[in-house]
């Protein structure tokens, strides 16, 4: 079966970094769209950024463009959340999601499969 197995959160001061990974298993990760969406407490799922099948074209939410970076690794079957100059404003749970699409998505209904989620907390 497909698992999503996200990793790499935890508790960090505001103005540092972090590295999410997610490790994909049970499908044919290099044909699938990968995202990041996040969680906070009393809010809904949000999209964080969105990577296509290649890694050639990423996208990203307003609030995170110029500080968090996706990457692929298709060998790997990993995708890579980079952040840095973190904010006390993204304290969440962050999940990947797998989508099998040519494009990027944005809405979390699009997306097929998706990890159990990892905490990342920014203290200020």
């Amino acid at each position: 079966q497909v698992q999503l197995v996200e990793s790499g959160g935890g508790l960090v001061q505001a103005g540092g970094s972090l590295r999410l990974s997610c490790a994909a298993s049970g499908l044919t990760f290099s044909t699938y769209v990968m995202g990041w969406f996040r969680q906070a407490p009393g809010k809904e799922r949000e999209f964080v950024c969105g990577i296509n099948r290649s890694g050639g074209s990423t996208c990203y939410a307003d609030s995170v463009k110029g500080r968090f970076t996706i990457s692929r690794d298709n060998i790997k079957k990993t995708v890579y959340l980079q952040m840095n100059s973190l904010k006390p404003e993204d304290t969440a749970v962050y999940y990947c999601a797998a989508r099998d699409r040519i494009v990027v998505a944005t809405r979390s209904r699009d997306y097929d499969y998706w990890g159990q989620g990892t905490q990342v907390t920014v203290s200020s």
